[in-house]
């Protein structure tokens, strides 16, 4: 079985825990997914089946949008709430709507974001929460983070006995962007604490939550019911239909000339058998289309080892 489902993970469980539930579903083991969701966070989770896991870095280079809860006042070790309280400030006035907008803005664009401790990001061979369980000292790597929009779309509310404003925001953001992260970078600049309380993701990987479906809607029917194809999530890449001559030449990795107008660069898929079967990039300098990416390499579907 080849292609993505787009899953509605539930708070409570890891992005393994959803894969693992697939593949028994599926009965294969080439099931994975196109891009973390931390335990407590729910929303689309892309499910890839088959070939379609190699196909997981391109689904990643898509925006990702969230919508979710920061509280200001206080922080944790984890930057949300599932970690332990690190850090507090009360609050004896609150921020106007105005303040906060405008600190929100000025991460639009590209940041340097410093991801959390307790985060899979590599160190030295090692995850950073390794790190963080074993109580070892580790220098995090900072890196450059792009950031469409972030913006607030609830009215901030102030607890007085707490002492913590909190208010709803949505954003874009690139691969690679931790929204905790960016909750608590938003505190730095206000210049008080903040957690990022409640997450939910919207869209990934050209999905949209509303079309996402859950484990259970999967366990209730046929698996094929729910999958989409390659080439339907990747709509905007154009098809190539092989001929049987074309197509030998592809299974030997052979470059191909094609009569249809390009620039360098262009990608398209080449089909043949029904299958997509590889990925091929335009060369001005030759004229020619060479291979980016095989994916299958029969006709009756069966999956490249």
């Amino acid at each position: 079985m080849n292609g993505f489902i787009p899953l509605h993970k539930e708070a409570g469980m890891t992005s393994f825990d959803c894969v693992a539930a697939v593949r028994k579903l599926a009965h294969q083991k080439r099931v994975g997914h196109g891009g973390t969701l931390d335990p407590d966070v729910d929303g689309v989770l892309p499910i890839c089946l088959g070939v379609a896991t190699k196909l997981v870095d391109r689904l990643q280079t898509m925006p990702k949008t969230y919508t979710g809860e920061i509280t200001l006042g206080f922080a944790t070790d984890t930057e949300d709430l599932s970690g332990k309280e690190i850090d507090r400030q009360r609050l004896t006035v609150p921020f106007t709507a105005l303040a906060i907008d405008q600190a929100m803005a000025s991460f639009q664009g590209a940041y340097d974001q410093t991801p959390p401790l307790y985060s899979a990001v590599r160190v030295n061979g090692k995850h950073l929460y390794e790190y963080a369980r074993a109580g070892e000292t580790v220098t995090r790597p900072t890196r450059t983070v792009h950031v469409y929009h972030f913006d607030r779309t609830s009215a901030p509310v102030f607890n007085e006995e707490t002492g913590e404003q909190t208010f709803s925001f949505t954003a874009q953001v690139a691969k690679g962007t931790y929204i905790r992260t960016l909750a608590s970078d938003l505190g730095q600049r206000l210049g008080v604490p903040a957690v990022m309380s409640q997450l939910t993701r919207q869209a990934s990987g050209g999905f949209q939550l509303a079309e996402s479906v859950t484990l259970a809607d999967l366990a209730a029917a046929p698996l094929t019911d729910f999958v989409r194809p390659i080439q339907a999530v990747f709509a905007d890449m154009p098809i190539e239909d092989l001929t049987p001559a074309a197509w030998t030449r592809v299974q030997h990795g052979n470059y191909l000339r094609l009569t249809r107008p390009a620039t360098d660069g262009n990608e398209l898929f080449l089909r043949y058998g029904g299958d997509i079967q590889a990925i091929y990039r335009y060369e001005t300098q030759t004229g020619t289309w060479r291979a980016t990416q095989m994916l299958l390499h029969e006709t009756t579907g069966k999956e490249a080892e």
